[in-house]
């Protein structure tokens, strides 16, 4: 039992630490991993629209989108480790209104990185 205890932290200690929630400070990052790769539209029968844009889905409920295809998004796969920075923060918002901040991602699978924010509008936006 002892034996199965000191194994289990010594595994916790080695292993990174995912899905820590976003970073809340610029300059603040966090480690999560990929949840879902998708196109930024989908159809009404919720098919990608391909040419519409990238976005990525955090294990942490993170997001970020893209009106471009980036090729370092489509690149990754769920799963992929990842760590996100937060760049910036919008100033002069809505109460209540969190959109725009502006994410780093680099995946630490396949070594891209990409800048986006978390919504397709900035806040007080459409």
């Amino acid at each position: 039992m002892l034996r199965f205890a000191i194994v289990t932290a010594t595994l916790a200690l080695a292993t990174p630490a995912f899905a820590e929630g976003l970073p809340k400070h610029v300059g603040e990052c966090a480690t999560t991993k990929v949840q879902k790769i998708e196109t930024r539209l989908v159809d009404g029968a919720d098919r990608p629209v391909k040419g519409s844009g990238s976005a990525v889905e955090f294990a942490d409920g993170g997001y970020q989108v893209s009106t471009d295809t980036v090729p370092e998004v489509e690149a990754s796969r769920p799963g992929d480790p990842v760590k996100i920075c937060l760049v910036s923060i919008p100033r002069r918002c809505p109460p209540g209104d969190k959109r725009g901040r502006v994410y780093q991602t680099a995946n630490l699978r396949t070594k891209g990185s990409w800048t986006l924010p978390d919504a397709e509008h900035a806040c007080g936006g459409a």
